[in-house]
């Protein structure tokens, strides 16, 4: 069926998206023979084995294994979320009223998204931020207000901006810490400073947790809103399976928030997704119940490729210029040779070195001019990109 001119079908919102640079590059990367690729922030490690043994054993005996779930989450597995959660920062919440299990933090973001906004109502993100969260908001109908971190300050929370940026039609701030693309560790000072502004302005806070499990750097000045207790009302705390323990493709995760809120956002998962599959939620009980060595191997194995990434920086100089991660698996250097921007140089390393980075301009206006390289990658991987490199771009 023919059906003339496209943009009659397809909604403004969708039609003046385009899709995130971060996948662009990956999916252009794929078509490419034997790419070096620091685009795409993929753990390279395998699903831990007791992991996969749990659902090994469930796909034996569980008749159940291939039903759907409770909408909020099996029961057993939101009950170890909330001892897991009160370990974690000291507070105590209701494994019923306020737990959500969602098919990974994107689906659960989009749900709290599409909860609260209206048409125009403004959600402050910093720049530079997670891509994937400027493009939710928009599809949701709402404004992205960004947050300028200072990159001459190690990619500060620049707090002192917030008061400014915060509108009678602000909903929420997002937050994520360490932070993707710059790998930051927002100062405790600086955080719990943004969480009075937050309270007293009476916005929503949520908090996005894909990498406190990697910290390389100040670990002691490491700051959980989430033990926060004066904001437990305004305050959504998501969690994420994918990168602590090698679960991206099992699209697993939690939320923690108060019931009134809970109770909104439940009706949006249900009509999405009805559940998170209950296959995934059997791999994310193992993984909270489980053994948790991993976690810690993980980590040691990521300081040591964020060491080789260092060195490799170090030696093209002339090419990259660049602030220390502190956590997270990323590093966004700026661009220190002539390009035009940041995706024309990022085509340019994947057509002429066969090397694959995401733009900068994909997190925000002050990503132009960088480009995010992620090392979670095998060593040879970033060994063979920074060659790549080095031979365009000799010193």
């Amino acid at each position: 069926m023919a059906v003339g001119n496209t943009t009659r079908w397809v909604a403004s919102a969708v039609a003046d998206q385009q899709l995130s640079a971060i996948k662009q590059m990956a999916m252009l990367s794929a078509e490419v023979p034997d790419v070096a690729s620091l685009a795409w922030g993929l753990p390279s490690f395998a699903t831990p084995e007791h992991i996969r043994q749990a659902v090994i054993d469930a796909l034996r005996s569980d008749r159940d294994i291939g039903k759907y779930a409770l909408p909020n989450g099996l029961p057993e597995l939101r009950e170890q979320v909330a001892k897991v959660h009160r370990a974690k920062t000291g507070v105590e919440v209701d494994p019923t009223d306020n737990v959500l299990v969602t098919a990974g933090n994107m689906e659960g973001l989009s749900c709290l998204l599409r909860t609260i906004v209206e048409p125009g109502d403004e959600i402050i993100v910093t720049d530079p931020g997670f891509a994937s969260h400027i493009q939710q908001i928009r599809f949701s109908g709402g404004v992205p207000v960004f947050w300028p971190l200072e990159e001459s300050q190690g990619w500060r929370l620049s707090v002192e901006r917030l008061p400014a940026l915060i509108s009678p039609r602000t909903k929420a701030v997002i937050l994520v810490t360490p932070a993707n693309p710059t790998g930051t560790i927002f100062a405790r000072e600086d955080l719990l400073r943004a969480a009075e502004i937050i309270k007293e302005r009476n916005i929503l806070l949520f908090l996005d947790d894909p990498y406190s499990s990697f910290i390389y750097e100040k670990e002691d000045d490491h700051c959980d809103l989430a033990s926060h207790t004066g904001l437990s009302d305004q305050l959504v705390y998501l969690f994420t399976f994918s990168k602590c323990h090698a679960m991206s493709g099992w699209r697993m995760a939690y939320m923690v928030l108060p019931n009134w809120l809970r109770e909104q956002v439940l009706k949006v998962h249900d009509a999405t997704m009805i559940c998170a599959p209950r296959i995934s939620q059997i791999a994310g009980l193992a993984a909270l119940t489980g053994d948790q060595s991993h976690v810690e191997q993980f980590r040691q194995i990521l300081s040591v490729r964020r060491d080789l990434i260092f060195q490799r920086l170090d030696r093209v100089r002339h090419v990259f210029e660049y602030v220390e991660p502190q956590g997270a698996y990323y590093v966004f250097p700026k661009i220190l040779v002539d390009h035009n921007n940041a995706f024309d140089f990022s085509l340019r390393l994947l057509n002429e070195a066969k090397v694959a980075v995401t733009p900068g301009s994909a997190f925000g206006a002050q990503g132009e001019n960088h480009v995010r390289l992620a090392f979670c990658v095998e060593e040879d991987q970033i060994n063979l990109a920074f060659d790549r490199i080095e031979e365009i771009y000799p010193s």
